[in-house]
């Protein structure tokens, strides 16, 4: 290890300041090696070389930053019980302002009268009080900052700004940062490849650690707040062409696995598919389908992922690549992330195959012991083909014979721990995972980076583009008279009501009134029922198997996969409180109409005033049915981690970059490491990133 790489590992509790507690609240914040720290980015800058006056401040204007002094504290206590607010008027030579921070009455003890600080913030008008900055951000400027060697660090310039970290404040961290910069040796080593830095311009990265925390003087402070200086493009494609080596060397490593069987295709097979199909495959179907066949035709394992929007007949590829296995002699997994999702792969697959001599069988957690210990000796020995189930399939005492291939539907819902496991049952099995959440260019990338992708772009032929309008309460009238004419046609509707987990009994009992209501009073001559994750199995089973029978008209649900049965009748979706649902679920929940002939209509029904969040998304389901388009969309309000879940679900642990802000880098990063790893890839890197890989990302080394 060089001085320079012993530096970097240096724990940040050794460097001049940072005692037990700020050390230990910069651990919980990631941080614990000076190498951390240099790659926390500020979250914005603020040019200090040019402060604004407080005569200047306008209404509207984006935030300015300003310095002054402190001539008087109050907190001020206000009509609402326990709610006080801390006030402190600040001056210039050109005037003053009046800054209040709501609820933080410990400020009294830290902003007090005669002290300098820089209060960085929007001018806001408020009542009472008037012209004001509001939650402003401040930083308490003592003698040293003013005259002295420290006035260059936090005033007189272009200044980073840190979010605060427990007792770490921001002013503490760029003295920190300095302090690291300052001992960082020159001969920094440099994880990127010499030839590539050249190609493609990058700054060395000793000097893009320097300009990212501390800007040259006459940096672009509009480049700096987007992210985009060379220093900070330079740190941020580092990170992601270290991730994308990792990604591609753990996909190179899954090809070198050979499997212990070698699947053919003939004219027998391909008559047994044909018997399976109960319609005229798309286009897309068609080419999806060949490129997984020939995936499990290959000798090392299929990775590959079948993303398609609902309704657009992902199970039927699935189901032919299935008995494409077992008409070579090997079991399927078809692994669920629900019992009634998995309930109902079971009920379709096992009557596309009833008149083959595949057995097939339901696995889950509601299965009665003794029935389970046979199927899993029916499993061991082979006497079942496929199998159908949720998490129950991964545990302790499943076991298959030739377990050939593993569908994994709704991956995002299971934990790559979880899908090792399922795939550890077989000796490297193929396996096809489905989605319907379709996912943005810049996620499949990261989360899926070492899958290859297959997409079914188009519905079924004779479907027809749903309808989608958001209505206030005020239109329910009207709605319901819609409803009304639908169900007399002969159709069928959906009435969906969110279940929200912190007011989950409120939200049962609202569900529960409404189904009673529009049997009762709304619509008597209609067959109303009620569907909830609290029934029984039996009675879910029983209320969705008379909507599909079409003995039910209307279906008043407070979930939303419990409603995930294909009903070609079903027309109408109305969701209540529409609000309250995120962009996917809600374009998961329209894609449950639309699957026959009729045209079909979701109706987003709301609660004035909305959200500017919720205004968005109901706004983005009304002007486009593009899954794609919505999963962008989703990913930019949301973020990676919620749009995924869990990290267990793969989304990296990034220092730097971001997956929304950085998409064209991402791709770039890709590029240039699948180019890497064509030529002779440096061993040196190789080994670091085999090394650091999983730990540095938050990844498990498994998926």
């Amino acid at each position: 290890m060089t001085a320079a790489e012993e530096f970097l590992a240096t724990p940040l509790q050794f460097l001049k300041g940072v005692g037990p507690r700020r050390a230990a609240d910069l651990r919980r914040a990631g941080l614990a090696t000076v190498e951390d720290l240099l790659y926390r980015f500020p979250f914005r800058y603020e040019d200090r070389a040019h402060f604004a006056s407080i005569a200047s401040l306008r209404l509207g204007q984006d935030p300015r930053a300003i310095i002054g002094e402190i001539v008087e504290t109050n907190v001020r206590w206000t009509g609402r019980r326990g709610f006080k607010i801390f006030e402190a008027l600040v001056r210039d030579p050109s005037g003053s302002v009046l800054a209040c921070w709501p609820n933080q009455v410990y400020l009294n003890d830290k902003l007090t009268r005669g002290q300098r600080v820089v209060l960085y913030g929007k001018l806001e008008f408020r009542r009472p009080g008037g012209l004001q900055l509001s939650n402003a951000d401040y930083e308490i400027l003592g003698e040293e900052d003013e005259a002295g060697a420290a006035e260059r660090l936090h005033t007189g310039r272009i200044v980073p700004v840190y979010e605060k970290i427990g007792s770490v404040w921001p002013k503490f961290q760029r003295s920190l940062v300095q302090q690291a910069l300052e001992r960082l040796p020159a001969d920094l080593d440099d994880p990127l490849p010499l030839l590539l830095r050249e190609r493609l311009a990058l700054l060395p990265r000793r000097e893009a650690f320097e300009q990212v925390h501390f800007p040259p003087e006459g940096a672009a402070l509009d480049l700096l707040q987007a992210f985009r200086t060379p220093a900070q493009v330079r740190l941020i494609f580092e990170e992601f062409f270290l991730f994308q080596i990792g990604l591609l060397l753990r996909k190179r490593d899954a090809d070198a696995e050979r499997k212990p069987f070698v699947l053919v295709t003939n004219q027998k097979i391909r008559e047994s598919a044909r018997r399976v199909l109960p319609f005229r495959l798309t286009r897309a179907q068609r080419e999806a389908l060949g490129q997984i066949v020939a995936d499990m035709k290959n000798p090392h394992a299929m990775n590959r992922l079948l993303q398609g929007d609902v309704g657009s007949g992902k199970t039927i590829v699935a189901l032919l690549a299935a008995v494409v296995a077992m008409e070579n002699g090997l079991q399927v997994a078809f692994m669920a992330p629900t019992e009634i999702l998995a309930e109902q792969h079971f009920l379709n697959i096992q009557r596309l195959l009833v008149a083959s001599r595949f057995r097939v069988a339901l696995l889950t957690g509601a299965t009665p012991a003794t029935a389970r210990r046979d199927l899993v000796g029916d499993l061991a020995a082979g006497r079942v083909h496929l199998v159908v189930g949720t998490h129950a399939l991964v545990q302790e005492g499943v076991e298959f014979a030739r377990l050939g291939l593993v569908v994994i539907d709704e991956q995002h819902r299971f934990g790559v721990i979880q899908r090792a496991t399922l795939r550890a049952k077989g000796l490297h099995p193929d396996v096809l995972v489905m989605t319907a959440t379709p996912i943005p260019r810049t996620l499949a990338l990261t989360v899926h980076g070492d899958l290859d992708v297959s997409v079914i772009g188009e519905l079924p032929p004779g479907r027809q583009p749903i309808v989608t309008v958001a209505k206030p309460e005020s239109r329910r009238a009207e709605i319901y008279e819609f409803l009304r004419a639908q169900v007399e046609a002969g159709r069928q509707a959906y009435v969906i009501y969110p279940l929200i987990e912190e007011s989950a009994k409120i939200d049962l009992k609202a569900a529960t009134e409404m189904a009673d209501h529009l049997a009762r009073d709304i619509f008597p001559a209609f067959r109303v029922a009620l569907l909830h994750g609290r029934m029984k199995q039996d009675a879910k089973d029983r209320v969705m198997r008379a909507f599909a029978d079409g003995t039910v008209d209307i279906i008043v649900s407070t979930t939303v996969v419990e409603v995930g049965i294909d009903v070609a009748n079903a027309t109408v979706m109305l969701v209540e409180h529409a609000e309250r649902f995120g962009l996917s679920q809600l374009h998961q929940l329209r894609g449950r109409v639309g699957r026959g002939r009729h045209q079909s209509s979701c109706i987003l029904l709301y609660q004035s005033p909305l959200s500017d969040d919720a205004r968005r998304r109901l706004e983005a389901l009304v002007e486009t049915c593009d899954g794609f388009v919505i999963a962008e969309r989703d990913l930019q309000m949301r973020g990676p981690g919620d749009f995924v879940g869990t990290r267990q679900s793969g989304v990296p642990t990034l220092r730097v970059g971001d997956l929304v802000r950085d998409q064209a880098l991402m791709e770039d990063a890709r590029r240039e490491a699948e180019a890497f790893l064509a030529g002779e890839p440096e061993a040196r890197l190789v080994g670091l990133v085999r090394g650091t890989w999983a730990a540095r990302f938050g990844l498990a080394e498994v998926g």
